[in-house]
């Protein structure tokens, strides 16, 4: 079994940029398919009630959402080409901007054909209704600001291969996950949302060469057991200017959708990362790691 676990399920943008970066880092890991809408028994028996995919495990520590996963492959295999700190930026702006605007691209063709569970399911999620009608309305407009933020790729594209230069870099991942997803998802569309791009759809074959890395499939039950035997990593150092202070009671929750309080005790706070203890009765210490960025946290009881 790989040291890498990765919980995931095959048609998750956010869960491809990881795969891509794993591909890219020529890394091999554990592969556990969790399913695209609750319940999640085993996820949520790791992370203390945080659910979205991807979730990344190395042992007894727990890495929730993409960005902090990213930020610790990153760290491990930093070659062949080490992020700079403008790749975050491209990262931040593919979660929230160009997701934004391929949402309702998506599923304002294929909501008429989304099984009402997972309607459900994301309107949890989010806390506010899934309108598949609404975002219907909203994809002719979502298409022209899809395609404008599509040509910034392209122009990008303009000097080098890739958006860093000769080598694909974090920017590049993060930048072909909605290009992966509408292409997988609506293959036209994107043909069509596209059109003209040619340096695009060069580098797009580009990044779908980079593979996934070796994967392995394993059970739920099997990475369970790999925490249960494990103890987490030495945490980095406190930054003595964070308002947290370790050992503190916390409540750590995403800032946009997906707000489920995961509780926990500081172990470590970073400018950008966070690391809480739980402990829990069937797994023994965990440590979970969350990023800065989207994420906050409010003193716990």
């Amino acid at each position: 079994m790989a040291e890498i676990i990765l919980h995931h399920y095959d048609t998750s943008p956010f869960s491809e940029k990881v795969r891509v970066m794993l591909g890219l880092k020529g890394l091999a890991w554990s592969s556990v398919l969790t399913p695209n809408m609750m319940p999640k028994p085993d996820l949520v028996s790791l992370t203390g009630g945080y659910r979205k995919a991807p979730v990344m495990q190395i042992g007894a520590d727990i890495y929730c959402d993409s960005q902090v996963i990213l930020a610790e492959l990153e760290a491990r295999a930093p070659s062949p080409t080490p992020a700079a700190g403008a790749d975050w930026a491209v990262n931040i702006w593919a979660d929230r901007v160009f997701f934004g605007a391929t949402v309702p691209v998506v599923f304002g063709e294929l909501g008429h054909l989304t099984p009402q569970a997972f309607i459900k399911d994301r309107e949890k999620l989010s806390g506010r209704p899934f309108d598949v009608a609404a975002m219907a309305q909203a994809a002719g407009p979502m298409r022209v600001q899809w395609r404008a933020q599509a040509s910034w790729i392209e122009e990008g594209l303009a000097a080098s291969p890739y958006l860093g230069g000769e080598h694909p870099t974090l920017a590049d991942v993060a930048a072909y996950m909605n290009i992966w997803w509408l292409g997988a998802a609506l293959p036209a569309t994107a043909q069509a949302l596209t059109a003209g791009f040619e340096r695009l759809a060069a580098w797009k074959s580009r990044m779908a060469a980079l593979g996934h890395g070796q994967r392995t499939e394993i059970t739920g039950a099997a990475a369970l057991a790999v925490a249960k035997e494990a103890e987490p990593a030495p945490a980095p150092a406190h930054d003595a200017a964070d308002p947290l202070t370790p050992g503190q009671s916390v409540v750590v929750m995403a800032d946009d959708y997906g707000r489920d309080p995961i509780p926990g005790a500081v172990v470590s706070a970073t400018p950008q990362r966070l690391i809480i203890a739980r402990d829990t009765a069937d797994l023994g210490r965990l440590h979970l790691h969350f990023p800065r960025v989207g994420f906050v946290a409010v003193p716990g009881a």
